[in-house]
């Protein structure tokens, strides 16, 4: 008994598994299916999906666009991308053109060419619309200096800047040689200032004179009247007519920008003028835009 005592019992050794390698062979065959699965649906081309994008694109540009040339032609029946030496012009024969050679040359020479029509169509609405905001500012202060009883006391127009409000000077906004402010330019500038003041636009005053020189102490030249001028006008609209003078800028001309030739008798009293340009809010490119549609109204 005590042999048996001291008999060390052991365990039964475990047989080993030969067969694990087929778990892992049988993981890698799916992985293998799978992905072969997923290259070929990948490499399918869906006409559904295809002719949507092409529809999206087209609806986009506001034209017709083929995402490569020759659009769904290029999609043989069975549904596969037709191969490089397709003859995109349709001849029977001849040179390969040079859309086939290098399709995407093509492609992005017509996407470049619709964006640069999208943009000048996207400016030519800007201004548009600028114009009208200035066309029916135009309109009030025509109807503003008419019920104050001077009609006539301004002329407006367009030009590349914007629009101009044209006021003569001499006998009207100012005494004859001088910068002081008649009562009758005040009671115009009074009638001007309400619309002016609710435009969000900036506003230069330009101030003109004719070629008739001047010299007295205080106006050496036209160009201190012209300038002394100006800044009159825009110092009375920041006061008196409440408009900010972050908003506006003043500038004296003297006679370097006549509107009638000094061959023209009306040249001197036409000539000597303040104008009160209210700048259009549009790039400076679009100005000459701004000029000829503004004046076509």
């Amino acid at each position: 008994m005590s042999g048996k005592r001291r008999q060390i019992e052991e365990e039964p050794e475990e047989h080993e598994n030969h067969e694990r390698w087929l778990v892992s062979y049988a993981d890698m065959l799916t992985l293998l299916m799978v992905l072969f699965i997923v290259m070929y649906a990948v490499s399918q081309v869906d006409k559904e999906k295809f002719a949507a994008l092409r529809v999206g694109l087209q609806a986009g540009f506001g034209s017709p666009v083929d995402v490569m040339p020759g659009g769904t032609a290029l999609l043989d029946p069975g549904g596969n991308v037709a191969p490089d030496s397709v003859n995109l012009s349709g001849d029977s024969g001849g040179d390969v053109p040079s859309a086939a050679i290098d399709p995407q040359a093509k492609t992005l020479e017509t996407t470049e060419k619709q964006v640069a029509e999208l943009a000048k169509a996207t400016e030519e609405a800007q201004v548009s619309q600028e114009v009208k905001k200035l066309q029916e500012a135009m309109e009030k202060l025509k109807k503003a200096l008419a019920e104050a009883g001077m009609k006539d006391a301004a002329s407006f127009r367009f030009d590349e800047r914007g629009l101009v409000a044209t006021i003569a000077t001499d006998k009207v906004l100012f005494e004859n040689a001088s910068s002081a402010m008649r009562p009758q330019g005040k009671k115009i500038l009074d009638a001007l200032a309400p619309t002016l003041r609710s435009l969000p636009n900036r506003m230069i005053i330009d101030g003109h004179t004719n070629r008739v020189s001047i010299s007295t102490a205080r106006y050496p030249s036209n160009w201190e009247l012209s300038a002394g001028r100006a800044t009159g006008v825009l110092r009375y609209l920041a006061w008196k007519g409440r408009i900010s003078a972050t908003r506006m800028s003043a500038t004296g001309y003297a006679a370097t920008r006549e509107r009638l030739p000094p061959s023209d008798p009306r040249s001197i009293n036409v000539n000597r003028r303040v104008e009160i340009v209210v700048l259009a809010i549009v790039d400076n490119s679009a100005g000459r835009a701004v000029e000829e549609l503004g004046n076509a109204g």
